[in-house]
């Protein structure tokens, strides 16, 4: 296989010539891969639409398929499957507000893998936001002060209070866990500012107004424009995103128009802590390198 890879920005984001997901090789699955892994979020046009078995094929490449917490507990036909779809009707649309998904789990999704089968004539664009350049970015005296801290993650809000979602859980509670602010990336190596509006709660080493005000400035810092990239989607394309390190927004400024697709996430893995000084090592000239 031969991709043809045309970046979207020069912090991250590509479009992905070349591939038939329907009729990949290991090696070819391999390179694809390496391609999400290096920019984050990839997408890719002219796919044929996926059936829900195939869908299920595809994602179970990058590993086991991921049960959204409003599944669990009930029978489906294609554990794993989400069916994304906005209509005139709907009273809130998924993803509409900056997220990594399912970020409370505790074992918080790898990739997303979505298509859409229908889209509206104009708008329904999804943002995208890099993790990674958004800890970059930051000064080296924030990057200490953040250093070995930990924050909540909760399902409590959004799911039983915006969504309203069916509690199939017996215990009646949606997912809360705690993960480090700055994790490292199992694949690239990279540090990534990890919070989003959707679920991080509070910073669990600060007191409570303190917390409060550091992660305002983040979840603000993260969602800076010059992290970002665009999806204008076309009819059933495929957007591939690393939920480890990529926030995404999508836009619903298409009502009364539909907007309709499929979704599969990939469980991850437990969220490791970066840390100064032991993941990072100085160089003679005094550059920070990531650790080998």
């Amino acid at each position: 296989m031969s991709l043809t890879i045309t970046p979207l920005t020069p912090a991250f984001g590509a479009e992905v010539e070349g591939a038939n997901l329907l009729d990949l090789t290991d090696d070819s699955f391999a390179e694809l891969f390496d391609v999400f892994v290096q920019y984050g979020v990839i997408f890719l046009r002219d796919q044929q639409a996926l059936s829900p078995d195939a869908h299920r094929g595809f994602a179970r490449r990058f590993g086991e398929i991921h049960v959204h917490p409003a599944a669990r507990g009930r029978q489906a036909e294609h554990p794993g499957l989400m069916r994304m779809q906005t209509t005139s009707e709907s009273r809130v649309a998924a993803g509409n507000r900056w997220h990594s998904d399912v970020s409370c789990d505790a074992l918080p999704p790898q990739a997303s893998i979505l298509q859409l089968h229908e889209i509206p004539p104009v708008g329904g664009d999804t943002l995208f936001a890099s993790l990674d350049a958004a800890y970059e970015a930051l000064s080296h005296r924030m990057k200490v002060y953040l250093d070995g801290l930990t924050a909540l993650h909760s399902g409590e809000e959004p799911f039983r209070h915006l969504f309203q979602f069916e509690q199939h859980d017996p215990s009646g509670r949606w997912p809360e866990n705690d993960h480090p602010i700055v994790r490292r990336h199992p694949d690239s190596g990279r540090p990534v500012l990890y919070v989003d509006r959707e679920f991080t709660k509070k910073v669990n080493e600060l007191p409570k107004d303190e917390g409060r005000a550091v992660l305002d400035f983040l979840l603000d810092h993260t969602e800076r424009v010059d992290f970002q990239c665009r999806f204008r989607w076309s009819e059933n394309a495929i957007a591939i995103w690393d939920n480890r390190c990529v926030l995404h927004h999508a836009l619903w400024d298409y009502w009364p128009a539909e907007r309709r697709g499929h979704r599969i996430s990939v469980v991850g893995e437990k969220p490791e802590m970066w840390r100064l000084g032991v993941d990072e090592v100085p160089d003679k000239a005094g550059t920070v390198k990531l650790t080998a």
